[in-house]
């Protein structure tokens, strides 16, 4: 079953790497991208209650902050990439000033500024995971050059595959931590008198 979740993820993103359609959308229309965040379904995880909180704010999934921050970072709030990008999320400078961050290596500054851009570029992309993360990766302008699809360059032909299997990982763990969970808005499942 693992194995399954895993390469429907890369078949997916192979989909849009080749111009195809990517079946693999986040729910919601380009203003809510709820994906039943579970707060506190990786507490045992670095910066998991800055990661929960940055997630709630900006409706986001706290296991898809959790795979981004792996993979860029590997958790290390000090980490520097040879192209400049700093921190957690490893932004690059302008891309953190943008985002009301002065201090880029200050772990909540760097989450805050991440997430907003993270959330920013899924509403650019119409809630399409694969594309929003290849424009964290390579850069929004990318993305929009290359006609909306994963640009042909290598690093991020292999980063966004990457995410996405620790973010189907994560999302299996936290599922299996705690099979309870409120999923989308449970008030609308409400008796209406």
């Amino acid at each position: 079953m693992r194995c399954a979740a895993a390469l429907l993820l890369f078949a997916c993103a192979a989909a849009q790497a080749a111009g195809q359609a990517s079946p693999y959308r986040l729910a919601g229309g380009a203003q809510a991208y709820r994906l039943a965040a579970q707060p506190d379904a990786l507490p045992g995880r670095p910066h998991a209650g800055l990661l929960a909180a940055a997630a709630r704010r900006h409706g986001l999934d706290p296991a898809l902050l959790h795979a981004l921050v792996t993979v860029e970072s590997g958790y290390d709030a000090r980490a520097r990439s040879p192209k400049g990008a700093l921190g957690l999320m490893q932004l690059m400078p302008e891309t953190a000033r943008r985002y009301g961050s002065r201090d880029p290596l200050d772990p909540a500054q760097n989450v805050a500024a991440g997430t907003a851009y993270l959330r920013d570029l899924l509403a650019l992309f119409d809630g399409e995971l694969p594309l929003a993360l290849a424009a964290y990766n390579a850069g929004e302008a990318a993305v929009l050059r290359h006609g909306r699809r994963i640009p042909p360059f290598a690093e991020t032909r292999d980063y966004v595959p990457k995410v996405l299997a620790h973010y189907a990982q994560l999302r299996r763990e936290a599922e299996a931590a705690s099979p309870y969970r409120l999923a989308g808005d449970w008030r609308a499942r409400l008796p209406r008198n």
